[in-house]
Formats: structure tokens, C-alpha cells, sequence
């Protein structure tokens, strides 16, 4: 063999061992940057997991929170009731027998026509045979609750006509633990009775001068 082709023989092995450094060297960069990969990913794995964390968190406050809607309206509904209980056992019957109304039933009224769209509840209904005294209840009376009842005594009204032909009149009254002075003014404007509560008692205050209860 000739020392040309000694030489031509070492520099070939001396390329091939710095391209296999060279391609040691392009992996080593490889896995360091997959490597750097891995540690972002498990960095946003973590992050992704502290959101979900937070946001269960956040369901568990929102569902507490619903919880707790829950109860205050279950108290709102049983303190409604109470006022409905106090003022049959506070004599209301007797109060607006006082004012001229021979009141012979006593109760609350659901009413539904499913033909006709209408449906409710009137909270208190008093019975005298040639009229009817309805009684819409809350824990605080505003104005809007006066417009409401209004609406809501229309609606009885077309109920009775369109499934019995009652031809009685209805009036309204309205009745709270707390009464707004709009809406008292507005409900005496309107021609309707305003009922409070104070304790276990009820009284039916005294209208303004001039007043006439509505009839619908």
C-alpha cells in the first residue's frame, strides 16, 4: 500500500470521526432541546392543572353560593307564609267584616286555563257572596307589586268569566310585613285596601279621604 493511500486512508477515518462527533454533538443538541420541550409542556401541564383547581374552586363557591340562594328563598317562602298565617289568625276576616263586607270563606285561590294562557295564585281570597276581596301578599311591598296585583286581579277576572260566568266583583287588597310609602299611596290611589303586619298582628290602614274600593 502506498503512503498515498496511507495518507488518503487516515484523513478519510479523521472526516468520518469528526462527522460522528459532529452528529454526536447535533443529538446532544436535540435531546437538550427536547429535553427543554418536555420541561415546557410539564410547565403548562402544571399551569393547565392549577387552572382546573381554580376553576373547581370556583364551582364549589358558585354552588355554595346557589345553596345558599336556596335557603334564603325557602325563608323568603316560609316568612310569606307566616304573614298569610298571622292575618287569618289575626282576625282579618273580622277586620274587613268591620268594614262592611260579610266575608264567609277564607283561603288561598290558584287558578290555571290552559286554553286561555292564564295562570296564578291570589294569596288570600275572601268570599261575601256578591264580591270578593283578593289579597296579594309580600315581606316588602313596593310599587311595582301594586301594578302586578292589578294585572293579576284582570287576570282572575277573565279566568272566571271564561270557566264559571262569576259575576261577582273583585277587589283588591294588598298586604306586607313592610309597606313602601309609593306604594301605599299608590295602591289607595288605585282603590285598593292596604294590609300590614306588625308582631302577630294585622290591621287594615285607615284609606284616605274620599277613597272607594275598586271593583273589577
Amino acid at each position: 500500500m502506498s503512503q498515498q493511500q496511507n495518507a488518503l486512508t487516515y484523513e478519510v477515518i479523521l472526516e468520518l470521526f469528526q462527522e460522528t462527533a459532529r452528529k454526536f454533538q447535533e443529538t446532544d443538541r436535540k435531546f437538550k432541546e427536547t429535553d427543554r420541550k418536555f420541561k415546557e409542556t410539564d410547565l403548562k401541564f402544571q399551569e393547565t392543572d392549577r387552572r382546573f383547581q381554580e376553576t373547581d374552586r370556583k364551582f364549589q363557591e358558585a354552588a355554595e353560593q346557589l345553596k345558599k340562594t336556596q335557603r334564603e328563598v325557602g325563608k323568603l317562602g316560609s316568612r310569606i307564609g307566616d304573614i298569610v298565617e298571622n292575618m287569618v289568625s289575626g282576625n282579618i276576616v273580622e277586620k274587613f267584616k268591620a268594614l262592611g263586607y260579610d266575608v264567609r270563606y277564607c283561603a288561598p285561590m290558584p287558578f290555571h286555563n290552559k286554553k286561555l294562557g292564564i295562570a296564578g295564585e291570589i294569596d288570600l281570597f275572601l268570599d261575601d257572596g256578591d264580591a270578593a276581596i283578593l289579597i296579594e301578599v309580600k315581606t316588602t311591598l313596593e310599587m311595582a307589586d301594586v301594578r302586578k296585583h292589578m294585572e293579576r286581579i284582570e287576570k282572575y277576572r277573565r279566568y272566571t268569566q271564561a270557566t264559571s260566568g262569576d259575576k261577582r266583583s273583585f277587589i283588591g287588597a294588598i298586604a306586607g310585613a313592610v309597606v313602601t310609602d309609593e306604594a301605599l299611596i299608590n295602591a289607595h290611589e288605585n282603590g285598593m285596601y292596604v294590609i300590614v303586619q306588625s308582631g302577630k298582628a294585622v290591621e287594615i290602614l285607615t284609606p284616605p279621604e274620599g277613597f272607594t274600593a275598586r271593583q273589577w
